[in-house]
């Protein structure tokens, strides 16, 4: 009894170590040569389907690191030309002059000095409180536009892995239906192939996932700076302005 058993287990010991040599016999030849375009195309290949949504998300993910590098600078909130034209303004005040400079200016502030100084000409009797509650509303409406940009980043750096994680399943799967195949001598390179396919699958999820994070939660921090700097030039604009309006009687 004890020498069928062995003999049943032996076929099995004998396709898993030709499986295992199938794969460690594979590495050398996906990593020994990484620098080579044909290597690069060959492991690609190997991770199925998921990685064309992969490689898709890679480069979404290099496009916007680069448009954010360029535009979520503190610049982009309250230029010194503008500040110190918009100061200069209200302390003659301008009213109408700083609503034609801010209409010409791309800045955040800008943007929020233009929708309170409208408000204002549309309603001569507003009171200082009500210029606030609007600026103040413009403001978290662009403090949350700031957010959502950076948020993409974070939903890559979510969904890569996840991806990387159903190419793991698919390589599994076809790891397992190998078992069906009646041809006993290509199981251990198909079996390989399933498992390569798995492993690639998870490291390119998780090589796009742990970089896009990475750079989430270093645009998340900018952004939070350039939010606390539009607080601090709406406000001092709006004390300004309140101060311009005591001034002229309103």
């Amino acid at each position: 009894m004890v020498v069928s058993l062995l003999s049943g287990i032996a076929p099995l010991m004998g396709a898993e170590t030709s499986t295992t040599n199938s794969v460690a016999s594979s590495l050398p030849l996906l990593i020994g040569k990484g620098s080579t375009p044909e290597t690069l195309s060959k492991l690609l290949s190997a991770g199925g389907m998921v990685m064309i949504p992969l490689v898709l998300l890679s480069v979404i993910t290099l496009a916007l690191v680069l448009v954010y590098l360029v535009t979520l600078r503190r610049g982009a909130v309250a230029g010194s030309r503008f500040m110190s034209t918009s100061e200069a303004l209200l302390s003659k005040g301008d009213l109408m002059g700083l609503l034609a400079i801010s209409n010409r200016h791309r800045d955040i502030v800008a943007v929020i000095m233009t929708r309170t100084l409208e408000f204002l000409a549309r309603n001569p009797t507003a009171t200082d409180e009500q210029l606030r509650e609007i600026a103040q509303t413009e403001g978290s409406r662009e403090a949350a536009l700031l957010n959502q940009r950076v948020a993409w980043l974070a939903d890559i750096a979510t969904i890569a892995p996840m991806l990387g994680l159903l190419g793991t399943v698919f390589g599994m799967i076809r790891s397992f239906s190998v078992m069906a195949n009646d041809v006993a001598a290509s199981r251990p390179m198909l079996l390989a192939e399933g498992v390569a396919e798995a492993l690639v699958a998870t490291a390119a999820g998780l090589v796009i996932g742990i970089p896009a994070m990475a750079a989430y939660a270093w645009f998340r921090g900018r952004v939070q700076e350039m939010i606390s700097e539009m607080e601090g030039a709406t406000s001092l604009l709006l004390v300004k302005l309140v101060i311009a309006r005591g001034k002229s009687g309103k």
